[in-house]
């Protein structure tokens, strides 16, 4: 009965992960989630001892009530903040567990420090990239943390022998460097590369939950933290290679200051209106249309839709979503928001798939992406994108940027296609422009 119960919630975790493989399935998959954690949750429940079912029931419905509230509240721009903090609360309750079973003599110490190690590291990772998603800024400088961070780390390490070897006293103290530790390990990580750190922290609680398994011998806990793990560590890979750069760079390499190679003299843009974006989508055969941070910001993705529905349909224009695997603040961002505005998925493409149709495009109407379309990723040696595969916009005939200002994108360089002689910055509200760009379509 067990090993066929196990075998059926791993079944539906397994159909869940292939289900958000694609957006055609996300929504099938979410609910496949949905029925495996259920069961697995009624399981546990039915194998708790009574005396414990009463607070459990009352953590559970505190928890599914926080959950649910948190997911109504939260708006789509601060998606990816929220997931860095379900990430780490996934490594808080691994941390916890690891506490709370020290004084069993049923498992190895060793094991156990493993576990509260990686919890509070996800933990407080989490926390730190929570507020460098949320724009927060630091109050000293990145080589400072970096050279705290080295002695806490050294001080954790001695710790943690202290805390082996001998009483229990010894393990707070560890779990308040190891905390402190993991809050100054992320922090200097530049903002550019949070993606690939979400992704990292993700894999992080799958492994801190693989090890509680091992712990209590839970087969169960085992599958489902090693699909987490495992997918989490796929998708930082994905994400490495997306932004053409390795684990060590993203973690270890030392801030450089960032130096601005565009002479003031040849920063001079060429503005237009929304009726001049309109007018020459209207007489294009292909618009490409690229969605950044901004769009998610603005919450123009509803506008955009609307955009390209006329488009099609009124105008005969060949319309196409370009994404880049590290747009936004999170892996899959733009798909999210895009998939939320029912933008048929079937006229979205990644990277890899639509870079070479630039230089057939007429129009490229560039919505808040900076970073992932900056031609100096190719060039600029001291940047933070350097060598990132960009999508290739300026290569369209008409390149139509949205943006509420000139400003810097998140890695904190500029970007030389504002001032490109085949550009039109249409500055402002992303989702105001777009509104108004539909508005003299429609005309």
């Amino acid at each position: 009965m067990i090993k066929a119960l196990t075998a059926l919630i791993y079944s539906m975790f397994i159909f869940a992960i292939n289900g958000l493989s694609t957006p055609h399935k996300a929504y099938r998959g979410n609910i496949w989630a949905m029925f495996a954690m259920g069961t697995a949750i009624l399981w546990g429940l039915y194998e708790l001892n009574p005396e414990y079912l009463a607070p459990t029931i009352t953590a559970l419905t505190a928890g599914a009530l926080t959950g649910i509230i948190a997911a109504h509240k939260i708006s789509m721009p601060n998606l990816p903040q929220m997931i860095a903090l379900l990430n780490g609360l996934g490594g808080l309750a691994a941390g916890l567990i690891g506490i709370t079973e020290t004084s069993n003599a049923d498992y190895h110490p060793l094991l156990l420090l493993f576990i509260i190690s990686i919890g509070f590291i996800t933990f407080t990772g989490s926390i730190a990239a929570f507020l460098k998603l949320a724009g927060t800024r630091l109050l000293i400088s990145k080589d400072t943390l970096q050279a705290v961070s080295l002695i806490v780390l050294v001080l954790t390490v001695i710790s943690g022998f202290y805390a082996y070897n001998n009483s229990s006293e010894y393990l707070w103290g560890f779990i308040v460097l190891l905390s402190l530790w993991g809050l100054l390990f992320i922090l200097p990580i530049g903002g550019a590369d949070m993606p690939i750190i979400i992704s990292i922290l993700n894999s992080f609680s799958g492994w801190s939950t693989v090890l509680v398994g091992f712990s209590f011998n839970n087969t169960l806990l085992i599958i489902v933290g090693t699909l987490i793990g495992a997918s989490g560590t796929i998708l930082s890979y994905i994400m490495t290679k997306a932004m053409n750069r390795s684990l060590r760079k993203v973690i270890f390499s030392p801030p450089q200051t960032i130096t601005d190679d565009i002479p003031n003299e040849n920063k001079t843009i060429h503005q237009g209106s929304p009726q001049d974006a309109a007018f020459l989508m209207e007489n294009a055969n292909k618009v490409i249309i690229v969605p950044g941070y901004g769009m998610a910001a603005a919450g123009a993705q509803h506008e955009l839709a609307n955009m390209a529905k006329i488009l099609k349909n009124k105008y005969k224009v060949d319309v196409k979503f370009a994404i880049h695997p590290v747009a936004g603040r999170m892996p899959g961002h733009m798909n999210v928001l895009l998939a939320e505005a029912d933008i048929n998925p079937d006229d979205v493409f990644e990277l890899k798939d639509i870079n070479q149709e630039f230089q057939t495009a007429d129009v490229a109407y560039v919505i808040g992406a900076n970073d992932t379309t900056n031609p100096l990723a190719k060039t600029k040696s001291d940047s933070p994108i350097y060598q990132m595969p960009i999508l290739e916009v300026e290569q369209a005939r008409k390149v139509l940027f949205a943006k509420r200002s000139l400003a810097a994108g998140y890695s904190g360089i500029d970007n030389p296609l504002f001032y490109a002689d085949n550009t039109l910055m249409l500055l402002g509200d992303a989702k105001e422009v777009t509104k108004q760009i539909v508005a003299n379509l429609e005309e």
